[in-house]
């Protein structure tokens, strides 16, 4: 009431504000929204993808949201909430029934990782499976190892266990114990362990380099992950990423999703840690 009053008193401050409202309105309508979000590990790059997007598209805006997990993208995509959900897994049964379309758009390594002050630089299938099991509990420095593990239907943890059976094995009893330490997203598992002493964890490549993360990625069985600043297509443990949409999408996801496959889009998820597919 008191900005009424004010603003009838003085009728040219009156009309000012009326004008800059209905600029400031029309531009909000003017532009395009592309609604994006799911799991953690595709959030960096997807921002450097959205930005060039937008850069390129004037009036466009991408809004790419907190880590929802794969479940959650999908669910916010079949709900209407966003337009592009971003999974590290493939859909299940009941997911398949929702109707949706999925484009897988980049693959990357999945990584061991500790903390940068560890002195390891390798990892090995045996070491894994005995660190899980409590048989290694220090690393080669001495420093006790303290294990950052995840939730079993977390699309991280089930490539690691698809490894093998044993690795599998030894991830059960890992979880099994009262101390354990279960981060609840990626970013939380990079976040432990750049500060937990002794950290062993794993994360997906792409994360660790968009994110611009401060720790050490593991070789595994001798085998490096990156050869001259690009993922090296030898490394054995990788995971798919895609997009989810509806059935029917707008021109402007599509539009966005063209873009992603582009040479433009290649490079940009070649610069953080991926390989375009």
């Amino acid at each position: 009431m008191m900005l009424k009053a004010f603003l009838k008193k003085h009728p040219k401050v009156a009309f000012l504000f009326l004008a800059i409202v209905a600029i400031l309105h029309s531009h909000v309508y003017a532009e395009e929204v592309i609604k994006i979000g799911g799991a953690g590990s595709t959030l960096g790059s997807m921002k450097l993808l959205t930005a060039a997007f937008e850069k390129a598209h004037p009036g466009v805006k991408v809004f790419v949201l907190p880590s929802l997990g794969s479940i959650g993208g999908i669910k916010a995509v079949s709900k209407g909430a966003i337009d592009i959900g971003l999974v590290g897994r493939p859909l299940n049964a009941e997911e398949h029934k929702l109707g949706l379309s999925v484009i897988e758009y980049a693959k990357t390594p999945l990584v061991f990782v500790t903390r940068e002050d560890i002195g390891s630089s390798n990892i090995t299938t045996q070491e894994i499976i005995r660190i899980f099991k409590g048989e290694m509990q220090t690393w080669p420095n001495g420093e006790r190892i303290r294990t950052i593990l995840r939730q079993p239907t977390e699309s991280n943890a089930i490539t690691v266990r698809e490894i093998s059976l044993e690795i599998s094995k030894a991830m059960d009893i890992a979880m099994s114990r009262p101390w354990r330490v279960v981060a609840l997203t990626d970013q939380e598992t990079a976040d432990l362990v750049e500060k937990t002493p002794g950290a062993l964890s794993f994360c997906t490549l792409t994360q660790i380099v968009s994110e611009k993360r401060h720790m050490t990625i593991l070789s595994y069985n001798g085998i490096p992950p990156i050869v001259n600043n690009l993922v090296n297509k030898d490394y054995p443990v990788s995971k798919n990423h895609a997009m989810v949409i509806k059935a029917k999408p707008s021109p402007l996801v599509k539009q966005f999703i063209d873009f992603v496959k582009s040479p433009e889009g290649k490079k940009i998820l070649e610069k953080t840690g991926n390989v375009q597919i």
